[in-house]
């Protein structure tokens, strides 16, 4: 298994997850025209990593917007790392948000209600799509 790294589009955000070190990482914009077959990737990778993940994990999610058919991708990442979380890893998620972006930070606060670890929200000095 190796490391996963999608570049990002216009639509689509930038995806490394470091094999290695178990840090994840989901930037950019996340509207594709078919968000099912943009993240089937993702969890097709995911199913393996399942078989043999590091002892930490930690996910940090900096999305500059997203639309309603990722989100439920989304969901499906958090659900497969939740699975993972206390039995095999120790999971973390870092849920970024722009400081006035008030739509993105209740986003976070609604994913972390939905799953059983620790999703940790932070306010942004920066543009997101700076970073």
């Amino acid at each position: 298994m190796t490391n996963l790294y999608i570049p990002r589009t216009m639509k689509t955000p930038d995806i490394f997850f470091d094999l290695e070190m178990g840090n994840f990482e989901i930037k950019g914009r996340s509207i594709p025209e078919n968000s099912i077959d943009f993240y089937s990737q993702v969890m097709n990778w995911l199913d393996e990593y399942e078989k043999k993940p590091n002892e930490e994990t930690k996910l940090s999610v900096k999305l500059e917007y997203f639309n309603t058919s990722s989100s439920k991708c989304l969901i499906d990442i958090f659900r497969r790392l939740e699975k993972l979380h206390g039995h095999r890893t120790n999971v973390e998620v870092h849920w970024y948000y722009e400081e006035e972006d008030e739509d993105m930070k209740e986003s976070g606060e609604d994913f972390r209600d939905l799953v059983k670890m620790p999703v940790m929200l932070y306010s942004l000095d920066t543009d997101i799509s700076e970073m």
